[in-house]
């Protein structure tokens, strides 16, 4: 997926990147942090010949215009997801598929937007807010970045988000999302970490979630586990719970045919 196939939209003030491709029931791939539109590359190609797919880069990344507050709450986003649907005349329900930290604006998409919904696809991400120490070292990388760059933050990160496994292959992937991940403004960086830290324990809303749910979740996830993943799929009530073989916590990059193998099921059945 190259920047030449991304459109642009001027929504709440930013200017928003995005991939738009395909007819049929929409599906909304939200990236993770501190990534864009381009983790979902094998799942757009896969699912582009039956649904139409939106991806977007989120504001502050990849080819989307930067931030200028200090603190993006993931409520400013799912806000910023929803008038873009809007600028393009989305007004079916969409399915809502977020990893990681788009799963995180999942749950304010719902609660804002919920009426827009017909489906929710959470990929290797969490309910809970973040511990105190956690969010506390969020901030602390978030100022340490803004000193020093986001090199430390992005070897930190890469270590956590792919399974051993995949690391040790050192491939043409991993090198991208590296160039992503360091090409993500040091303010951008900061500004989400906080807006992370302050995020709301969204487990007290699961059993008011009566939407079909499907969880993903890489078998050697270090960082949203299958346990984790497992009680929020007992918590939801109508979900279906996926674990992928040999894939951690990105995995639709590292097991892709799987994930969309998986997404393909579950939006069959709607």
């Amino acid at each position: 997926m190259t920047c030449q196939q991304l459109k642009k939209a001027e929504v709440h003030g930013h200017t928003i990147a995005y991939v738009d491709k395909g007819r049929g029931l929409p599906i909304l791939f939200v990236h993770g942090f501190p990534l864009d539109h381009s983790m979902w590359r094998y799942q757009l190609e896969a699912l582009g010949d039956q649904f139409r797919v939106l991806a977007p880069d989120l504001p502050g990344f990849g080819a989307s215009s930067g931030l200028s507050t200090t603190v993006m709450r993931m409520e400013d986003f799912a806000d910023v997801l929803a008038g873009l649907l809007d600028t393009l005349e989305v007004t079916e329900p969409v399915v809502y598929c977020g990893l990681s930290m788009g799963g995180y604006i999942a749950w304010q998409f719902w609660r804002r937007h919920g009426h827009r919904l017909r489906g929710l696809i959470l990929c290797d991400t969490r309910a809970a807010a973040d511990a105190p120490d956690v969010a506390e070292q969020r901030r602390v990388n978030a100022e340490r970045v803004l000193r020093e760059g986001p090199g430390f933050f992005v070897d930190m990160m890469l270590s956590r988000l792919f399974s051993a496994g995949f690391l040790s292959k050192s491939g043409p992937v991993l090198d991208e999302m590296r160039r992503t991940m360091m090409s993500t403004p040091p303010e951008t960086i900061a500004a989400v970490l906080r807006g992370m830290a302050e995020r709301a324990d969204a487990r007290q809303w699961l059993g008011e979630i009566r939407l079909p749910c499907l969880l993903v979740v890489g078998e050697d996830d270090i960082l949203s586990p299958p346990s984790e993943m497992e009680a929020m799929a007992t918590a939801l009530p109508e979900s279906k719970l996926v674990v992928i073989p040999e894939a951690g916590h990105l995995a639709p990059l590292e097991n892709p045919e799987a994930v969309s193998a998986a997404i393909r099921d579950f939006l069959s059945q709607l």
